[in-house]
C-alpha cells in the first residue's frame, strides 16, 4: 500500500528523513513537503537533493507548496521544524490532518505534549515555554503525535540540498507508551528505507536522555562560538556543565525520566565527537533564531513546577537569552 508522507519542515532533519525513504522506497511512497520561500523554489525546480556520507549525490522527486490544500491528507506528516516556527506552522498541520492522519514530531528538546503520556508529580502539565497558551497542543492533539528522536547529524549548505554528516538512528514511541501497532509499523517502513528504526515503550525517556546530554553544549557553543572539544576540554567550562546536568538529571529522576549515566560518561561521548558544531552554533553563525525553549526553557521551568532549584540552567538561560536578544536572535 503507498504511504502518503508529507514533510513540514523540509530542512536539514526533514531533509534528510525524505531523501532516504524517497531513495530507497520509490514508487511505495508519495512524498509531499509543505515549504516556503527559496526552500519551496529550490525543491520545485531540483527535487530534493541530498549528498550521502560518501559523497554521492541523490535526488528525490518530491511534490512541494505552501499551501496545506494542494497537498491533500497524507498517512504521515513528518514534524522537522525548529522550535522556534512550530507555531507559525502548526495551523497549516491541523489543515493537513486527515481522518487516520499520524504526526511523527522530528524536533529537538521538550516537546508540547511531553507531560500527556506521564504520571505522577507534572502530569498534564502544559508548558508555556513551549507552547504559550496551548496553541499547539489545541492545533496537534497528543493522540495524533508519535514521538521521535534523532540522532544523526546533517546540514543545508544551501536550500532543498542536505549533507548527511553521520548516523541513522530513530527512536519511536507512543506518548501514551507500549508498543502500538501503527508504530510498530511505521518503524519496519522506516527500517526498510535503511533508517535504524527502533521503539520505545516510553519515549519521554528517551528524549529526556538526549535533551541531558544536548542542553549544555547548545547554548554554550553559541554563546562562545567554540566547538563542544573546546567547551569539554576547559576544565572550569566542564564543571559548570556537569552542574547543569546534575540540575537536569534531579529533574528527570522526579518526572519518570531517570538517567542512567553520570556527567563524566555523557563527557567522555560527546568528547569523541571531536570538533563538532551544535546546531544552535550553526544557527546563530547563520542568524537564524535559537531553539533556546524547548532545550533550556521548559528545563528551568519544570523545575519550578517541582520546586527544584536551578540555578546553573537558569544562568545559562538567562546568558543565552540575553545574547540572543542584543543579536536578534529571538
Amino acid at each position: 500500500m503507498t504511504k502518503k508522507i508529507c514533510i513540514v519542515g523540509a530542512g536539514a532533519i526533514g531533509g534528510w528523513f525524505a531523501g532516504h525513504v524517497g531513495h530507497q522506497l520509490g514508487a511505495d511512497v508519495e512524498l509531499s513537503a509543505l515549504a516556503r520561500g527559496t526552500t519551496l523554489a529550490a525543491l520545485r525546480q531540483y527535487g530534493l537533493r541530498m549528498d550521502l556520507i560518501g559523497g554521492e549525490r541523490i535526488t528525490v522527486p518530491i511534490h512541494a507548496s505552501d499551501k496545506p490544500e494542494e497537498l491533500g491528507q497524507p498517512d504521515l506528516i513528518v514534524l522537522a521544524v525548529k522550535g522556534p516556527a512550530l507555531a507559525s506552522v502548526a495551523p497549516a498541520v491541523k489543515a493537513l490532518l486527515g481522518p487516520q492522519t499520524r504526526v511523527l514530531v522530528a524536533m529537538n528538546g521538550v516537546p508540547w505534549w511531553f507531560f500527556q503520556g506521564l504520571t505522577g508529580e507534572a502530569e498534564g502539565l502544559q508548558l508555556e515555554s513551549v507552547d504559550p497558551g496551548g496553541v499547539v497542543a489545541g492545533l496537534i492533539p497528543a493522540e495524533r503525535v508519535i514521538g521521535c528522536v534523532v540522532h544523526a547529524s546533517c546540514t543545508t549548505p544551501e536550500p532543498g540540498l542536505v549533507r548527511h554528516v553521520m548516523g541513522m538512528g530513530l527512536i519511536l514511541g507512543d506518548p501514551a507508551g507500549g508498543q502500538p501497532a501503527h508504530i510498530n509499523e511505521l518503524a519496519a517502513l522506516l527500517g526498510r528505507a535503511g533508517f535504524n528504526a527502533t521503539v520505545s515503550e516510553c519515549i519521554q525517556r528517551d528524549i529526556w536522555f538526549k535533551l541531558w546530554g544536548n542542553m549544555t553544549m547548545n547554548p554554550i557553543s553559541a554563546l562562545t562560538g567554540a566547538t563542544c572539544d573546546r567547551i569539554l576540554d576547559d576544565e572550569l567550562v566542564r564543571g559548570f556543565v556537569t552542574n547543569v546536568m546534575l540540575e537536569a538529571a534531579a529533574i528527570g529522576a522526579r518526572i519518570g525520566c531517570a538517567v542512567e549515566q553520570t556527567p563524566e560518561q555523557r563527557h567522555a561521548v560527546t568528547r569523541k565527537l571531536g570538533a563538532f558544531k551544535t546546531s544552535m552554533l550553526q544557527d546563530a553563525e547563520a542568524g537564524r533564531p535559537l531553539e533556546l525553549d524547548a532545550l533550556v526553557g521548559a528545563v528551568s521551568e519544570i523545575g519550578r513546577h517541582l520546586t527544584l532549584p536551578t540555578p546553573f540552567t537558569d544562568g545559562m538561560l538567562g546568558l543565552t537569552r540575553l545574547m540572543a536578544q542584543t543579536r536578534g536572535l529571538l
